[in-house]
């Protein structure tokens, strides 16, 4: 998954994604654990997967942060 791909998803959307392949993390670390695993390199695949998503996630509650700021400096000056 590319984090281009994720720019174009909702933030709800990217929340079921993360839950979703968090959950296919657990199975296959548990597969692994249990040696049915076939696909080794699909656990760090994964990891990566949910730290794109989070890492998109904590970009957009950012920028909505760093838009509040600036509207809340642009009515400080305004007042003045």
């Amino acid at each position: 998954m590319k984090a281009s791909e994720l720019k174009d998803k909702s933030d709800t959307e990217l929340v079921e994604l993360s839950k979703q392949i968090e959950g296919e993390l657990f199975q296959s670390r548990l597969q692994n654990y249990t040696n049915q695993l076939d696909d080794t390199a699909s656990i760090p695949r994964r990891r990566r997967d949910v730290a794109r998503i989070k890492s998109e996630l904590r970009r957009r509650e950012l920028d909505a942060l760093a838009q509040q700021v600036k509207a809340a400096i642009a009515a400080q000056q305004e007042s003045k």
